[in-house]
């Protein structure tokens, strides 16, 4: 079977971007940015996603050019014979699924609050009431089992028609409306009364409020937050290698996608600060800032409906474009591993991701008693998983078999990551890759176990 490409260096970039623009974005950037005191943490971010973020993403990247497979036979291709680097192949896959485990119901939580704020739901919502309606809506199971599954159906559609048909079509035209809402978005922000003060509090530097949330802690935060926005460690981006033309060096394509999923997230904070500081909403709420803070900004607004609509349809593309994303590579491994049909490999992999995706809906309702780690619900604990063991785990993987003689070796990887035109990855950093960053990946690793 002839391997499938993209049709474009356009649909490459907007895909692999869809993949790492994601709910990590929209959602967790801005709170994090909030708590950890905006301008300094947004710096350090920047300065973390240069150095560790781009870096790996160029070594997903390659194992899946040079090998022009999915994970798993990717590391089978590119391995020295003997060798077992492909068993973590099956590992990426099961990140890849457990991470739609709980990310499609999330995804539909974000595409019911559109429907919600279109249908005029929260026209007559008081502030008190906001909560209300998110809590309502995690105890009905039957109203969270229907919008995952349009999410799951959609997805693996999208999928079934094809790479360039179905994929890049339909994420060309997602990611192109997602980046001009979110323009129209902040434009609107800007606006607003009050709006200099929040972006003040969002971009300029101030060490009182790194040094009041504790420097330490803003490091980390900003290590963190750089290290997971790409969705590195899983295979997520190798399979987009594997699809890609070799006109283009890995080091420029990775900056690329790496700008494109750093605007976003700085935009999503452009939109959130201004409204919070215009209508005194608190910039430090947490994961509920998007659910229960952002609705109370809406309902004062003028035009508030139209606005919060606009809000959570750019939320739904933007959750969206990695669920079809992680869900090409699940199709595509089985296609490749199994000798399946790409509609065979649709039709199962949907029936198991919806079978799979229901204890985290259950988890907020009929199953709010299960904690399976810790203390943490279900959602919370596929979470833990994928977020602090699979990805800063995988990632360290494909870093080792990239950099040393045991793997595929670093000039190999340096020959892959410098074919085409563009920034050229200098064989000088073969230190720093092979002993600082996988330092960096572990303090991520251990700082996560500990959380």
């Amino acid at each position: 079977m002839k391997r499938e490409s993209f049709k474009s260096r356009l649909g490459f970039l907007l895909v692999s971007a869809g993949c790492a623009i994601g709910i990590g974005n929209v959602w967790k950037f801005p709170y994090v940015a909030g708590q950890n005191g905006g301008g300094l943490f947004v710096l350090l971010y920047l300065m973390f996603l240069v150095i560790m973020g781009a870096p790996v993403l160029t070594m997903e990247l390659a194992v899946g050019r040079a090998s022009k497979k999915s994970v798993v036979k990717g590391y089978e291709a590119l391995e020295k014979k003997g060798s077992k680097w492909h068993i973590h192949g099956w590992f990426c896959i099961l990140g890849c699924f457990m991470l739609m485990m709980y990310y499609t119901t999330v995804s539909g939580w974000m595409l019911d609050y559109f429907v919600k704020f279109t249908a005029g739901k929260f026209d007559a919502v008081t502030s008190e009431n906001v909560a209300g309606i998110f809590g309502d809506m995690l105890s009905n199971p039957h109203e969270m089992t229907l919008y995952m599954a349009i999410i799951v159906v959609l997805g693996i559609l999208v999928c079934a028609i094809g790479m360039q048909n179905g994929l890049e079509k339909i994420s060309k035209v997602m990611m192109t409306c997602l980046l001009g809402l979110i323009i129209v978005l902040a434009i609107h922000s800007f606006t607003l009364k009050g709006a200099a003060e929040g972006i003040g509090f969002y971009l300029l530097p101030s060490v009182e409020r790194m040094k009041e949330a504790g420097v330490g802690n803003v490091i980390v935060a900003a290590m963190n937050q750089s290290f997971f926005t790409l969705s590195l460690g899983v295979g997520a981006m190798e399979i987009f290698g594997s699809y890609m033309s070799s006109d283009y060096s890995l080091g420029g394509e990775a900056i690329r996608i790496c700008s494109l999923d750093t605007f976003v997230a700085l935009m999503s904070g452009l939109i959130i600060f201004p409204a919070c500081f215009s209508y005194d909403v608190e910039t430090t709420a947490g994961p509920s800032l998007i659910f229960q803070t952002l609705p109370q900004v809406f309902i004062h607004m003028k035009g508030g409906r139209i606005w919060g609509a606009l809000f959570f349809m750019f939320m739904t593309f933007a959750s969206f474009s990695t669920v079809i994303a992680v869900f090409e590579n699940l199709i595509a491994t089985c296609m490749d591993n199994f000798d399946w049909s790409r509609k065979k490999a649709a039709i199962i992999n949907l029936v198991l991701i919806l079978i799979a995706s229901m204890p985290c809906v259950l988890g907020y309702n009929k199953w709010s008693n299960l904690h399976i780690i810790g203390n943490r619900d279900v959602l919370d604990s596929e979470d833990f998983i994928v977020s602090n063991l699979l990805l800063p785990i995988g990632s360290l993987v494909f870093l080792l078999f990239c950099v040393t003689k045991w793997g595929w070796g670093f000039d190999k990887y340096i020959e892959e990551a410098n074919t085409g035109e563009g920034i050229m990855i200098s064989p000088k950093l073969k230190n720093y890759f092979r002993f600082i960053l996988p330092l960096l990946i572990i303090v991520i690793l251990v700082q996560g176990l500990m959380g």
